[in-house]
């Protein structure tokens, strides 16, 4: 059981990281576009911003690397962990100094930052670290997989990276219908 949940919560954040990393890095624009949101939060300097949207890429793409492989699994989860909470932290903070710029999490949404994002994360972050306990306690050591069970675990990650990447839309929906 442990197997096919680490292997839904991998997937799952593969699938958010690397939609997250092609939506910044398909064209200068949309990286422009990402670094200006960052500037936005008012949290780093112009040079700092940028900075920050470089590294980020860099981090996302070094997660979803490390979560492909089995054999570095645990070391993308926590990576995934960790990258999560910074970004929660980020949002956190700009929220409390009354900034709201656009969420680029996944492309080009002009939906501001909001309590629906660092819930979103904080679910993330769930999923890695119950991802992250099912390896640490030996999912994938034991008898081999079921073709069914992995098939499942795909499907649910892939209605995961759906919501999460669609979070805005869905919210909208949500909203707009209860005015």
């Amino acid at each position: 059981m442990m197997l096919y949940l680490l292997t839904t919560c991998r997937v799952l954040l593969v699938g958010v990281f690397v939609l997250a990393l092609a939506s910044k890095v398909r064209g200068r624009a949309a990286f422009d576009a990402f670094a200006a949101s960052i500037r936005a939060l008012g949290l780093l300097s112009g040079a700092g911003s940028a900075v920050a949207a470089y590294a980020l890429v860099g981090v996302e793409a070094a997660v979803v690397l490390l979560l492909l492989f089995p054999s570095t699994a645990i070391v993308g989860l926590t990576a995934a962990v960790a990258t999560l909470a910074a970004m929660t932290a980020g949002i956190l903070a700009a929220l409390r100094r009354g900034r709201r710029g656009p969420c680029r999490c996944f492309g080009a949404s002009d939906t501001p930052l909001g309590r629906v994002h660092v819930v979103r994360n904080l679910l993330l972050i769930t999923g890695a670290a119950a991802g992250l306990a099912a390896g640490l306690a030996g999912a994938g050591t034991g008898s081999p997989a079921h073709p069914a069970g992995l098939a499942l675990a795909a499907v649910v990650a892939a209605v995961g990276i759906l919501v999460v990447v669609r979070l805005d839309d869905l919210v909208s929906l949500f909203t707009a219908s209860s005015r």
